[in-house]
């Protein structure tokens, strides 16, 4: 059975963390710890999202492109989007009115006044349905970091179509096409990554230039990594020249990914207006920084032909736990992040060795509540909407059942390892082209 999910769901946790080390840049700067080659490469953190944009067009296509590819099945599709929305709609559900609560109940503890200009029926409907990030100039609000689902959301509901023509690339198109039309799916982003109208490139259609292409690019890595196994087969590894060159590969991307934060923090053309950290704001990221997305989505087929070296470290048993908790932390993190910045306001510490431990417990606290919620909210909610629609309660698309297992159960002892799993998705369906996900 194929092996590289392993990798992968490690990968999920280290674009969480980059995230959440993204948004604790002003507490760690406080502490002195945003030292040169570490700060540069926080100030990129918010290309995380970016990294999980890439990988869902991976897995996805993975599991789904020769359930849904063929032709089009309108049964097929409709159990498609609700298998999506439960794997993202139950967390989102609950955050939205936590985060909202958070907001209201942290203005009457301080006293603020509730101007918000989201916090008003119309914004919260657009939440609920995940359209916040629609359009030219979207409004985020409410669970800020939600907004990456509604992009999420907006590439599940053309998936259904961009698959049919996977499908064809897949079955009729040689290899250095596929090379092509991945630099091609890419082009978009990078000419408006060029773009310097706004350093968070949310402007202008920018989210959705953003996971369109991500999205895209990660689904035809998927093809070109196929095609690099013997046989299109991918029960069977890579050639040891081509695990070799990816194992080095592996390496060498995020460590060119560190080098293009480095030079673009220190890059004068690349520099915002203004480069503030407090206690309270983490600086603006630098401009260009979505120039960085293509070696992060190579990043993601070399490790899933690797099977040594960075590829073994993120198949541990921790990281790829971290991976299961990955999506709460993400959905969580945020609005824990502020209601600790008005408690340490309200104690009045804004330093010292108490500043340093409660830091500490703000970090250890947001993957304790991600845990929580992950084992408590999103798997349980996740089960019973795909009990709805007659498919195996524990999912198996996006990490083997052996890793769900063992994860879950802190006793257990067993390495974690996919390939003892029951079920591979994808060479399932050539015995089965009609079963169900």
């Amino acid at each position: 059975m194929n092996v590289f999910i392993r990798q992968l769901t490690g990968i999920r946790f280290i674009a969480a963390a980059w995230v959440l080390l993204y948004h604790l840049q002003g507490p760690l700067n406080q502490l002195g710890l945003l030292v040169p080659v570490f700060s540069d490469v926080l100030r990129v953190g918010r290309l995380g999202v970016d990294l999980f944009f890439a990988l869902s067009g991976f897995i996805l296509t993975h599991t789904y492109m020769r359930r849904l590819g063929p032709a089009v099945r309108v049964r097929g599709t409709v159990d498609f989007w609700w298998l999506r929305l439960a794997r993202i709609y139950p967390v989102h559900l609950v955050m939205l009115f936590v985060a909202g609560g958070a907001v209201i109940a942290q203005a009457k503890v301080t006293g603020e006044t509730l101007d918000r200009d989201w916090l008003n029926p119309l914004d919260f409907v657009k939440n609920l349905l995940l359209l916040q990030e629609w359009g030219p100039e979207p409004q985020r609000g409410w669970n800020f970091v939600a907004w990456s689902l509604s992009m999420e959301w907006l590439a599940y509901l053309i998936f259904p179509l961009l698959v049919l023509l996977l499908w064809v690339l897949h079955r009729k198109v040689a290899t250095p096409v596929l090379v092509i039309a991945w630099f091609a799916a890419l082009t978009p982003l990078i000419v408006y990554g060029l773009s310097t109208s706004d350093p968070y490139y949310t402007d202008n259609w920018g989210s959705t230039y953003r996971i369109l292409t991500e999205f895209t690019a990660g689904a035809l890595t998927y093809l070109v990594v196929v095609r690099l196994l013997p046989g299109d087969r991918l029960s069977e590894p890579a050639t040891p020249r081509t695990e070799r060159t990816a194992s080095v590969m592996a390496v060498v991307l995020p460590l060119m990914v560190v080098a293009g934060a480095v030079f673009l923090g220190q890059w004068g053309p690349a520099q915002p207006p203004t480069v503030v950290v407090d206690g309270d704001v983490e600086p603006l990221p630098p401009y260009f920084h979505l120039l960085l997305v293509p070696l992060l989505i190579l990043w993601i087929g070399a490790l899933a032909l690797s099977r040594r070296g960075l590829a073994r470290f993120l198949s541990t048993r921790a990281l790829v736990l971290g991976g299961f908790i990955s999506y709460s932390l993400y959905m969580t993190h945020l609005v824990w992040f502020g209601l600790w910045r008005a408690g340490m306001r309200a104690a009045g510490i804004d330093g010292g060795l108490l500043y340093a431990a409660a830091t500490i417990a703000l970090v250890a606290g947001a993957l304790v509540i991600a845990w929580l919620m992950w084992r408590f909210v999103e798997e349980p909610a996740r089960e019973w909407m795909r009990g709805r629609v007659g498919v195996r309660r524990t999912p198996t698309e996006e990490a083997g059942e052996a890793i769900a297992e063992t994860a879950a159960d802190p006793d257990s002892a067993e390495p974690v390892d996919v390939a003892t799993s029951p079920e591979d998705p994808f060479v399932a369906q050539e015995k089965d082209p009609d079963a169900r996900p």
